[in-house]
């Protein structure tokens, strides 16, 4: 009898063995101590009926207070905005879905065409000249970003700002505890109209010779929209490069990074027509300017003519440790987030440049309102001056782990709690308001909060 997971009746396991010259699957891991073997069955419940598992698996969904039956104000990363349902529709097509790997480009130009139609719209948002066919998220990125620009410039100093994603910032210190290139972070403003933006006076003076890039993120971890070509300027004066961590949902608004003085410019994809998942997966894009496409990392899908000039997609300028021997690979990640990257290109396509501005219009707009809203509660007070997108810092009148378990209560996944990433903003709570809010929802929030933190709950 088959199993449902090994397909392979007794018979076929005992022809398996005899061809390898072996009596026992026992014999097959010989080479492991017997002290590690395990000599017992494990404790797994009984096997349930396909019905009995649904139903076992519905009741731990329910234990989630998931988006789909709450209000979700709470953003740090990852946003809830609105997936038209076409693009679940034409991700899952077959030749998409089952898609992976094009080693074999004559046989994989389907989705070797869309990941060069990702690498184009990336670049025409960031304003780059080109992009890879991107990297596993949006940290990931970040990381490869500054190891490009030590290798570049040959030095081993890089600047970050403080209002750039924490768990960014813990990632790139990880990875680079051991590479000899050190890390200097810069303060943000807390006070006067450029409050929330990185410290400009800071910046000039931790800039040397030795500084190989400056890190910003815009809009920030507060949602504040930071000025890139004075950060650029800066760079440029001490031969530095300029590696900006941007959000592509208000590039349809904003002015591209490329076009401010950036040099690479990386960042998340979900927001692009992907799930939150609970976290994940996600998806990083990287896109450089000319000097800098040979020394990208990951996949690039380049355009080209077959022997008969029609027109075809390969892999081009592979310098990953899968394809050149290692030490002279620029990166050792392996792989791209196809289907992520797929959805997003489905996403900007459906969007079009019109709705992509409209998304970010709205984000704007309703973000705005919120804000306002809140404040004229007299509930939570402002934190900062300079003007944000999608997302904002306030006070409330109690500690924001109290206010989102009571606003849980009503459906409501509340803001971002700031005290572990940032002691110096204790109390203080990040909310993120995307198109997908309406004014009945906002309201709702104010008033709930309103009414918690005046003791009315």
């Amino acid at each position: 009898m088959k199993s449902s997971y090994i397909p392979a009746t007794k018979k076929q396991q005992e022809e398996m063995l005899k061809t390898i010259g072996i009596k026992s699957i026992d014999e097959l891991f010989s080479a492991i101590p017997d002290q590690l073997r395990l000599k017992e069955d494990l404790n797994l419940p009984d096997p349930l009926s396909e019905h009995e598992l649904k139903k076992q698996t519905q009741e731990l969904t329910n234990k989630n207070y998931d988006a789909s039956r709450n209000v979700c104000f709470l953003g740090a990363g990852i946003y809830d905005h609105i997936i038209p349902s076409a693009v679940s529709h034409i991700t899952s097509r077959q030749e998409f879905y089952t898609s992976y790997t094009p080693y074999q480009a004559e046989m994989s130009q389907g989705i070797l065409q869309a990941m060069f139609e990702f690498q184009t719209m990336i670049a025409e948002l960031t304003g780059m000249d080109a992009a890879n066919a991107s990297l596993y998220d949006g940290a990931s990125a970040l990381y490869e970003a500054v190891i490009l620009a030590c290798r570049y410039n040959n030095r081993n100093e890089v600047v970050v700002a403080r209002s750039i994603n924490p768990e960014y910032r813990k990632v790139l210190a990880s990875v680079l505890r051991h590479s000899g290139i050190e890390i200097k972070e810069i303060d943000f403003y807390c006070e006067g109209d450029k409050s929330g933006t990185v410290n400009l006076e800071s910046l000039r003076k931790a800039l040397s010779d030795k500084t190989s890039a400056v890190v910003i993120q815009s809009p920030n971890f507060f949602g504040i929209v930071e000025d890139l070509k004075a950060t650029s300027q800066m760079a440029k004066e001490v031969n530095a490069l300029l590696i900006a961590v941007c959000d592509p949902i208000s590039l349809g608004v904003f002015e591209a990074p490329g076009n401010l003085g950036a040099d690479i410019a990386v960042g998340e994809g979900q927001p692009l027509g992907n799930p939150m998942n609970f976290g994940g997966p996600l998806l990083g894009f990287f896109a450089v300017k000319k000097p800098l496409i040979r020394r990208m990392p990951g996949r690039i899908v380049g355009e080209t003519t077959d022997s008969e000039g029609k027109r075809g997609f390969v892999l081009t300028l592979q310098a990953r440790e899968q394809h050149i021997r290692r030490e002279k690979a620029t990166s050792n990640i392996c792989t791209n987030q196809a289907m992520c990257a797929l959805t997003a290109t489905v996403y900007l396509s459906l969007m079009g440049k019109k709705g992509l501005y409209e998304v970010a219009s709205q984000c704007i707009d309703k973000s705005v309102y919120a804000y306002n809203s809140l404040l004229n509660t007299n509930s939570v007070s402002k934190v900062f001056d300079a003007p944000f997108f999608r997302e904002f810092v306030v006070k409330p009148a109690i500690h924001p782990k109290k206010l989102n378990d009571e606003l849980l209560k009503d459906n409501i996944i509340g803001g971002y709690d700031l005290s572990t990433d940032y002691p110096e903003l204790k109390g203080c709570w990040l909310v993120a308001v995307t198109e997908k809010r309406d004014r009945a929802e906002i309201d709702l929030l104010a008033d709930r909060v309103k009414n918690i933190c005046q003791g009315g709950v």
